[in-house]
C-alpha cells in the first residue's frame, strides 16, 4: 500500500488527537478521584466538628436538690397545711389559704394550699373544663390575664376551676402584689390546685417585671395540674424570661399532675386542650428526671398515666401525696440512676442522657417495664422535642447578638456622610443619588444589612405585648430613629433616581413605626433636648424631607406644564404654601440639616424652580429667609 504526503500526516495528526484525548481521560479520572475524596474528607471533617448534643436533665436536677429551693418550698407548704384547721371531707366547698413567710433563708416565700385537700375526683367534676380569654371579657374576671395574650397569640386557655378560686382571693392577692412585686428574693409555691393558684399569682406579678430585670419570682409547683392550653404554652415560650420563672414538681404516683395529660392520639378529650408549660422535675421513689422541654415531660407522664389514678369512690384521693418524704431520700443521696441498663444499648450521648432519666422511672410503674420498641420510642420522642427546644434557644430575638455589628454598619454611612459633602455636587442625598463608583455599592450592601436588621427588630416587638414591647422600645428608640434618619433618605434617593413618585404612600412600615414610637415617647414628655436646639442638626430631623422636597418638584413641573387643568394647579399651589411652611417650622426648630442649603442640592434647586413660578414680587416667610441667605 502506498501513502502520500497528506495520508501519513493525517494518521500522525489522529495518533496524536487520540494519545492527547487518552491523557486527558486519565488526569480527568485521577483528578476527579482525588476530588472525590477531598469532599468525602471534608465530610468526615464537617461530622467531626458538628457539635454533639447532651441531656443535662441530670445536672439541673441535682443542682435543684442540691439548692435547697425545693426543700424550703415544701416546707412552707407543709407548714401552711398544718396551721390550717384539718378538713378531709372532700364533698366541703373548696377554698384557697395562703402565706407569708419572711424568714425563710432563700428569701420571701409565699405558699398556697387548698382546704380540703384537692382531690382527683373534685377536679374531675367541678372545674375539668378551659375558660377561653376571648370568651371570658363579659361575665368573668379574665380580664386579670389578659396581658398574657401576645399579638402571634391573642387567645388562650386556663383551667375554670383555677380562675374561679383565684378571682375570689383577687382583692386579697391584689394587696399581697403591691407589697411583694418589688422583692427581690421572690419564692412563690403551691401544692396541687394550690398550686394553680401560685402559678397565676406568677403570671401577675411578671406582668409588671421588666423583661431585663433579672430579679424575677421563681414558681414552684408540687403536684399541680395542667393549667392552660397551646395558646397559653406558646404566649409564655415567646417570653423565655417567663418561661424560665416556672418549675414544676411531679410524682408519678401523684394523680394531680396528669390528670388533664392526655396522649395526641386522644385528641378529642376534654384534655387533648391542657399543655404544658415552664421546667419539670418528675420524681419516682429513687430518682428522678428534669426536662426544660415542658412536651417531654407530658410525654412522660402520658406514658405513667396508670399509675396513681385509681378507680375508688368519691373519697378516693383524699389522702394527699406528701412530697416531703422523697425530697428528704434525695438529699440523703438515694438515688438509684440506670447506667448497669445501658450495656448493650446503641445510644447517642443525648439518648443515653434521657435513657438515664426515665429508666428507673419506668422500673417502678406498676406496669413494669415497657417493651423496648415503646421505650426506644419515647427517647426518639424525647430526642425530638429537645433538639427542637435548643433550636428555639438558638433562634430567640436577641438584638444584642448583632448589635456590635450594627454599629459598624452605621459608621460606614456616617463616614459616608462626611465624605458626600466635599464633592463637588456635595450633600449626604444628592451625592448618593448621582454616585456610581464602588463606594456607593459598598454602602449598598451596609443599608440592606441594618435595613434587615431593624425590620426584624421592629417585627419582634410589635410581637410583643404592649407593656414589654414599650420598655423595649424605649431601650432601642434612640438607635433605631438614627438608623431611620440615617437610611432612610437614602431609600429615597433610589426610588425617585429610578422614576417612581409619590415615595409616602409606599413607605415601608418599620419606619412608620419608629417614627410613630418616637412622638409617643414625646408626647410623654420624654423629649431630651430636642425642643432645647440652638444649632442645626446634623442629620434632618424628618426622615421623609427629601420626598417632601421630589414631591414639591414634581407639582412646580405639573405647574408649569401647559395641559395642567386649572383646579389641579390650584390644589398644587396650596400644596407647594403647605410645603413652605413645613420647611420653615424644621428651620425654627433646627431640626433641618445645613447640607439642604448646599448649592447643587435638590432642594436649592426646587427653591430656584419656585421662585420663577411665583415671581419676584413674592413674599412669605420662606421667601424672605432664602431671599436673605439667612441659611448661611
Amino acid at each position: 500500500m502506498e501513502f502520500n504526503t497528506h495520508s501519513v500526516a493525517y494518521m500522525l495528526f489522529f495518533y496524536q488527537l487520540v494519545s492527547l484525548q487518552t491523557l486527558y481521560l486519565f488526569f480527568f479520572a485521577v483528578f476527579s478521584s482525588k476530588s472525590r475524596e477531598r469532599e468525602r474528607e471534608r465530610e468526615r471533617e464537617r461530622e467531626m466538628n458538628k457539635p454533639t448534643m447532651f441531656s443535662s436533665g441530670v445536672e439541673l436536677g441535682n443542682l435543684l436538690l442540691s439548692s435547697d429551693l425545693l426543700h424550703h418550698s415544701w416546707g412552707a407548704i407543709d407548714e401552711l397545711y398544718r396551721e390550717t384547721p384539718p378538713n378531709h371531707d372532700p364533698t366541703s366547698p373548696l377554698s384557697i389559704k395562703y402565706k407569708v413567710h419572711q424568714q425563710s433563708p432563700i428569701g420571701t416565700i409565699i405558699s398556697f394550699v387548698s382546704s380540703p385537700p384537692c382531690t382527683p375526683q373534685y377536679l374531675q367534676s367541678e372545674g375539668r373544663d378551659l375558660l377561653a380569654s376571648s370568651d371570658a371579657l363579659a361575665t368573668e374576671n379574665f380580664p386579670l390575664f389578659q396581658f398574657v395574650g401576645t399579638k402571634v397569640n391573642p387567645t388562650f386557655s386556663l383551667h375554670r376551676a383555677a380562675v374561679t378560686l383565684f378571682s375570689s382571693l383577687q382583692d386579697q392577692l391584689s394587696l399581697l402584689k403591691t407589697q411583694h412585686e418589688k422583692s427581690r428574693r421572690l419564692i412563690v409555691t403551691g401544692h396541687s390546685i394550690g398550686g394553680s393558684i401560685a402559678t397565676l399569682f406568677t403570671l401577675w406579678l411578671l406582668e409588671t417585671v421588666p423583661p431585663t430585670d433579672r430579679k424575677r419570682p421563681l414558681c414552684i409547683t408540687f403536684g399541680c395540674p395542667l393549667i392552660g392550653d397551646t395558646g397559653l404554652q406558646q404566649a409564655i415560650s415567646e417570653r423565655p424570661t417567663w418561661n424560665s420563672c416556672f418549675l414544676h414538681v411531679a410524682s408519678y404516683k401523684d394523680p394531680i399532675p396528669k390528670l388533664f395529660a392526655s396522649s395526641p392520639q386522644n385528641e378529642h378529650s376534654i384534655e387533648s386542650g391542657y399543655k404544658p408549660f415552664g421546667t419539670f422535675l418528675l420524681c419516682s421513689e429513687s430518682s428522678f428526671a428534669c426536662f426544660e422541654e415542658p412536651e417531654s415531660a407530658l410525654d412522660l407522664m402520658v406514658a405513667t398515666s396508670s399509675v396513681g389514678v385509681g378507680n375508688g369512690g368519691p373519697h378516693e384521693g383524699a389522702q394527699m401525696f406528701c412530697y416531703g418524704e422523697i425530697l428528704e431520700k434525695y438529699k440523703l443521696g438515694v438515688i438509684c440512676r440506670g447506667v448497669s441498663q445501658l450495656e448493650g444499648k446503641d445510644f447517642t450521648p443525648l439518648q443515653m442522657g434521657i435513657f438515664i432519666q426515665i429508666a428507673p422511672i419506668n422500673v417502678e410503674t406498676t406496669q413494669g417495664q415497657l417493651e423496648n420498641g415503646d421505650i426506644n420510642s419515647l427517647i426518639e420522642k424525647f430526642e425530638s422535642g429537645m433538639k427542637d427546644l435548643a433550636t428555639r434557644k438558638k433562634n430567640i430575638f436577641d438584638p444584642n447578638k448583632k448589635l456590635n455589628a450594627m454599629k459598624i454598619n452605621m459608621t460606614y454611612l456616617e463616614w459616608y456622610k462626611k465624605f458626600s459633602v466635599s464633592v463637588p455636587r456635595g450633600g449626604y442625598y444628592d451625592f448618593f443619588k448621582i454616585d456610581e463608583s464602588k463606594r456607593r455599592e459598598e454602602i449598598v450592601k451596609r443599608k440592606s444589612i441594618l435595613t434587615q436588621y431593624w425590620v426584624e427588630m421592629v417585627k419582634e416587638v410589635e410581637k410583643m405585648p404592649q407593656r414589654e414591647g414599650k420598655f423595649f422600645q424605649y431601650k432601642w428608640l434612640y438607635g433605631g430613629n438614627n438608623y431611620r434618619r440615617i437610611v432612610e433618605p437614602l431609600d429615597i434617593a433610589e426610588f425617585y433616581k429610578k422614576g417612581k413618585k409619590d415615595y409616602l404612600a409606599q413607605r415601608s412600615d418599620h419606619y412608620k413605626l419608629l417614627e410613630k414610637w418616637m412622638e409617643d415617647e414625646k408626647s410623654e414628655g420624654n423629649q431630651g433636648n430636642a425642643e432645647e436646639r440652638n444649632r442645626a442638626c446634623s442629620l434632618t430631623e424628618d426622615s421623609c424631607f427629601w420626598a417632601y422636597v421630589e414631591e414639591a418638584m414634581i407639582s412646580c413641573e405639573s405647574l408649569k406644564n401647559v395641559e395642567t387643568s386649572p383646579e389641579l394647579k390650584e390644589s398644587l399651589r396650596a400644596d407647594l404654601v403647605k410645603f413652605e411652611d413645613y420647611v420653615m417650622d424644621l428651620v425654627r426648630k433646627y431640626a433641618v440639616s445645613t447640607e439642604i442649603f448646599l448649592k447643587k442640592s435638590r432642594f436649592m434647586e426646587w427653591w430656584k424652580v419656585y421662585k420663577e413660578i411665583k415671581g419676584a414680587s413674592y413674599h412669605s416667610s420662606l421667601a424672605d429667609f432664602m431671599s436673605n441667605c439667612k441659611y448661611k
